[in-house]
């Protein structure tokens, strides 16, 4: 199955404590089906002080989010939309935004 969202898209989350809340994807991993959404779903990891972060302490950092709960914002209209695949007569497949019926890529 192919990943419908990629990084760097903008992207709505439309399920749990941060719903109606937008922002840019900044990792996908497929395996889980997650993506990490940058500044959403902040976490408190407490770290010992290594040589990374010297001092260590309570750090916020970003928790994954499952695809299902994120929907792609679309560049001109700026509003949420689905994303469908399509085969091109050369083969190839591209994604493309199924509100605005516009290629994403």
């Amino acid at each position: 199955m192919s990943l419908r969202l990629k990084k760097n898209d903008n992207v709505m989350i439309i399920a749990g404590d941060n719903k109606g809340q937008s922002g840019r994807i900044i990792r996908v991993i497929p395996d889980k089906s997650v993506a990490m959404v940058e500044g959403k779903n902040l976490v408190k990891r407490h770290t010992k002080p290594n040589r990374k972060n010297q001092q260590g302490g309570i750090l916020e950092q970003e928790a994954p989010i499952h695809l299902s709960n994120l929907m792609y914002i679309d560049g001109k209209s700026n509003k949420p939309s689905r994303i469908g695949i399509k085969t091109l007569e050369n083969g190839k497949r591209v994604r493309f935004s199924i509100k605005a019926k516009e290629l994403v890529d």
